[in-house]
């Protein structure tokens, strides 16, 4: 970055300081002076919130130098929403400290679709936020400026005296204050504050950020609000003291508000824990506990059609089924580095034989186990059982193995984000010639499974390793080793042609990763499969392969998960369905209702006869009227209704409902079977209509 005015060349001759305006289709040289600003650029656009400054976003308001690169970031892209929502988020803390003037400020991050502030304060309650969104109108309204100044360290501590959790921040700046949502607040740089500027001058409201901002709260217009409250500790850790969350939604105009809420109504709808329990699929208890579900008799043929439509493809794949136990001894997981490296995300040691005192606390013990977080381990083991060649190679283990992850109380939520996690894994073990192949082998085996369930929108996400930040040292393995395994998987990501969305920081720590992440039918991500480069378990178990010169050399293994994990697969199939199942995933695929009961015994022969074919199938032989059978199965979301009166008895023949109401009359038994028969076998993922034929 140069200065600002006229640059002097070699012959003494002033040549004006310029810049360059990076547009979307175009690069524009344009001259400034000393005091030219982004706003002098770009003030006149409202919808233009903030400027990328040489890849750096900036305030409107930030200074521009000679050589600069400079772009517009605008309010409905994804840089500009963050913005946005963390300016709204700054209006919403003010209205808090001028609704309580007691309550101490934590964090504000912008997230996913929003905003949270954090407070010590009492809980706040549904009237306190109509109270807060008509005073943060009144913010808005006033179009209060935000200023950005640096401060000292000591500067930023008397200013902010009476801000506990702020002090805190000044004290770790650089030294692990990123944790939960804190980047935005501190870095490792210079410390700033943001003031609110009345029109008159007066601060109205300060605090400690690192911006940028709106120029002013005019910007939020009215495409914003305050949506729920919860309890949240303090960066995060159960530890710390436990705050009052406020959360809000901030959009770049009103109708892009609405259309949020809609997509909240419809997400509503499709939330797989009412669905779950109206359509009878799963439940939780709290004799078992948070993240451990119960899966009823209809959610269980839904798991098991998953199971062995995944088991038959991994066996047409050329995988080997496998099976290991549900507990190990502790040493494994140290051999492995899941201990320590994923010591959080595993359950506390039990131990065998341990000696208690009267109040159960352990006073000596034995051997220590562990509930496995990971099926890797013991997979390592299976290879290293006996001598392999590379004639072996690439040599793949299945399972369908239950692991545990101690998961936060507060982060548990339906099938979604479990404690006892259900995984498809496989493990490819082979030479580093065959690894690039297998993975791409990988990739079109997950690619088919997720288009088999009707997941056909994709992205692919490539997780690295944290070079820099707080989380370098969870990473084990040379740089030689991680630069080779992520160019790999950098290379055949892109070959894909697939969007390709980068991580950095998101890999495992013992190698890079691909997940693939699918859009479901309301246009929500979700992160599913994934396919991890391994070259640290190998040398951690000494595995070994002879090589055809009759070398010893090590394998590269390579992690894969279909499903992810067949509880959170589920969870998202049921809101990407709406519960409404294509036919062959369906818990029950056809239900009978009679007209009268004299007809139970009629469509009960057409029952048996579609068993016979391996469709399920009920009859509805209940006592309810027949309306109220019709409006169970709509509500059941049932793909096929068969229904029998005196018509079609003697006329041998059934009448067809579908979802959407249409109908199909007077159609004869045997061609009613063969329909439903190859609608099932067809797999499609679409649902049956009038119009609709197998």
């Amino acid at each position: 970055m140069g200065q600002n005015g006229p640059v002097s060349t070699a012959k003494g001759t002033a040549l004006p300081a310029s810049i360059t305006v990076l547009l979307p289709d175009a690069r524009e040289q344009r001259p400034i002076d000393a005091t030219t600003t982004g706003a002098d650029l770009f003030g006149d656009d409202r919808s233009v919130v903030a400027v990328r400054v040489n890849g750096e976003l900036r305030d409107l308001s930030h200074e521009l130098a000679d050589g600069d690169e400079v772009a517009a970031v605008g309010i409905a892209e994804p840089d500009g929403l963050a913005i946005l929502r963390h300016s709204c988020a700054h209006v919403a803390a003010q209205a808090v400290q001028r609704l309580r003037p007691d309550a101490k400020l934590g964090i504000g991050p912008p997230i996913t679709d929003g905003f949270y502030y954090d407070f010590r304060t009492e809980p706040l309650t549904p009237d306190d936020l109509v109270v807060l969104e008509k005073d943060m109108a009144r913010i808005v309204k006033e179009r209060q400026r935000f200023v950005r100044r640096v401060v000292t360290d000591e500067g930023a501590s008397a200013e902010l005296a009476s801000e506990p959790y702020k002090l805190e921040l000044i004290r770790l700046k650089g030294h692990n204050a990123d944790a939960e949502g804190a980047s935005v607040e501190v870095g490792a740089g210079e410390l700033t504050v943001y003031d609110n500027v009345r029109r008159d001058g007066a601060v109205a409201w300060k605090d400690l950020c690192r911006g940028p901002h709106v120029p002013h709260t005019g910007y939020l217009g009215n495409g914003w609000a305050l949506t729920r409250t919860s309890a949240a500790y303090w960066r995060g850790d159960q530890r710390n003291d436990q705050l009052q969350r406020l959360y809000g939604t901030a959009w770049a105009s009103k109708d892009d508000l609405a259309a949020h809420k809609r997509r909240l109504e419809e997400a509503a709808k499709r939330d797989h824990r009412r669905l779950g329990a109206e359509l009878d699929l799963f439940s939780f208890h709290d004799l078992v506990g948070s993240g451990l579900p119960l899966f009823h008799p209809k959610g269980g043929v839904i798991k098991r059609a998953m199971e062995d439509y995944v088991r038959a493809r991994h066996v047409e794949e050329g995988f080997d089924y496998v099976g290991t136990p549900h507990i190990a001894k502790e040493d494994l997981f140290y051999t492995s580095g899941h201990l320590p490296y994923y010591a959080d995300g595993m359950f506390p040691p039990l131990l065998e034989d341990a000696v208690r005192d009267e109040h159960g606390v352990v006073v000596s013990g034995g051997q220590a186990y562990r509930l496995k977080a990971m099926n890797c381990p013991m997979h390592n083991l299976i290879y290293a059982s006996r001598g392999r060649s590379y004639r072996d190679l690439p040599l793949r283990f299945f399972e369908f193995g239950t692991v545990y992850r101690d998961e936060k109380s507060g982060v548990v939520q339906g099938l979604t984000r479990v404690r006892s996690i259900t995984q498809d894994d496989s493990h490819s073990y082979c030479t580093k010639e065959q690894a690039p192949d297998e993975i791409r082998h990988l990739l079109r085996f997950v690619l088919s499974l997720l288009r088999d369930f009707g997941l056909d929108d994709v992205a692919l996400e490539l997780s690295t390793r944290d070079a820099d930040g707080k989380k370098k040292d969870k990473f084990i393995g040379s740089e030689e080793q991680w630069a080779e395994a992520t160019e790999i998987l950098s290379q055949i990501a892109g070959e894909s042609g697939l969007p390709v969305v980068d991580d950095p920081g998101g890999a495992a720590y013992y190698g890079p990763k691909i997940s693939i992440q699918a859009r479901d039918a309301i246009g929500r991500t979700w992160q599913m499969s994934t396919i991890q480069y391994d070259f640290n378990q190998p040398e951690r178990f000494r595995l070994e392969y002879t090589a055809s010169d009759g070398t010893h050399r090590q394998p590269v293994m390579i992690h894969s998960a279909k499903f992810g994990s067949i509880e959170r697969f589920m969870g998202v199939l049921i809101e990407h369905y709406a519960g409404a199942f294509p036919a062959w995933l369906s818990p029950v695929q056809v239900i009978a209702i009679p007209v009268a009961p004299a007809f139970d015994d009629y469509l009960a022969d057409v029952a048996a006869r579609l068993r016979a074919h391996g469709v399920r199938v009920e009859v509805d032989a209940g006592d309810d009227r027949f309306g109220k059978k019709i409006r169970n199965a709509a509500t059941q979301k049932v793909p096929f209704v068969l229904i029998a009166g005196g018509e079609d008895v003697e006329a041998g023949a059934v009448s067809f409902r579908f979802r959407d109401g249409s109908q199909r009359n007077a159609v004869p038994i045997d061609q009613a079977v063969a329909d439903v028969v190859a609608w099932v076998a067809g797999r499609r993922n679409d649902s049956p209509t009038a119009e609709a034929r197998a």
